[in-house]
């Protein structure tokens, strides 16, 4: 029998390399050898199905996520989400708030400091992504359309000081050149035609893979639509597309940071360090699922 590792298993059934370990240490990969501390698996392995998957009668976590928002119940998923996406996002968009006074903002819409001064912004923009979340939680199950992508942005910019530069289009297309990473993007004049063509690519395909969703990532990005504003708007997608598409959702953490802006960089050449990337930062979010005992 031919075996193979656990990063070929991993790279074969689209998760990551902990999740291969932690099927085998399980006895769920049945003829799965430990030798030398490195797992093996047979060629002919099958991804072991999760173990309580029986879903007739399980409500989905886009359920869950409305039913929590609507009754405004706090210490579930949809709080969970609303303080780890947010905080998370704008943190590595440059926001100086911590996880702490994120929470905070979202649990009791003030603000408590001592001895310390705050960017308006940040606490503006914390505000306004929590009003994002809540718009794709709602939106969810829409096609994903230029209206849709410029509403995210008018709500995370409304209100904010880049709001009342002349040059600076709340809620529509950059008006000036610029860069993302040191790489030229989109001119101003070339972003609608590109934004629907990509769009009419995106779309035209009926099932979305969790790969499709990062592709359209990452051209979003490199078309770089707005003056600012938009990883977050970007991301905010990537999850509203999971929750469509009954993909776990996931949550780039701030200290995924530089792995994930070298998987934009090089997708295309290598697409294994995004999707490496996004599949860890996805089993963080199934531990939160397994915590709070939602199936998926």
């Amino acid at each position: 029998m031919k075996y193979i590792s656990v990063a070929e298993a991993a790279q074969k059934w689209h998760v990551s390399e902990r999740s291969v370990r932690n099927y085998c240490a399980q006895g769920r990969v049945q003829g799965a050898k430990l030798q030398g501390g490195t797992w093996g698996l047979p060629e002919t392995a099958a991804k072991p199905q999760r173990a309580n998957k029986n879903k007739q009668n399980e409500r989905s976590l886009l359920t869950i996520l409305r039913e929590e928002k609507a009754s405004k119940y706090s210490g579930g998923i949809y709080h969970k989400t609303q303080i780890e996406l947010t905080y998370n996002s704008n943190h590595m968009e440059g926001s100086r708030l911590t996880h702490e006074q994120t929470r905070y903002i979202f649990e009791t819409n003030t603000i408590g400091v001592e001895n310390e001064v705050l960017n308006v912004d940040d606490v503006i923009e914390t505000a306004n992504h929590f009003r994002c979340v809540d718009l794709l939680i709602d939106k969810a199950k829409a096609a994903l359309s230029e209206k849709l992508i410029k509403e995210l942005h008018f709500i995370l910019k409304t209100g904010t000081s880049d709001a009342r530069k002349e040059w600076f289009a709340v809620g529509a297309y950059k008006k000036l050149p610029n860069e993302v990473g040191g790489m030229d993007t989109a001119l101003p004049e070339e972003v609608s035609e590109k934004i629907q063509s990509l769009l009419a690519k995106y779309n035209a395909k009926k099932n979305k893979t969790f790969e499709d969703i990062l592709d359209f990532h990452v051209q979003f990005e490199r078309i770089h639509p707005f003056q600012d504003g938009n990883g977050r708007v970007g991301r905010l997608i990537m999850f509203k597309e999971c929750l469509k598409y009954n993909i776990v959702p996931f949550i780039i953490e701030d200290k995924l940071k530089l792995l994930y802006y070298r998987g934009l960089k090089e997708w295309g050449k290598e697409n294994g360090y995004l999707m490496d990337t996004c599949l860890a930062a996805q089993n963080r979010y199934k531990a939160y699922l397994d915590y709070f005992r939602i199936a998926y």
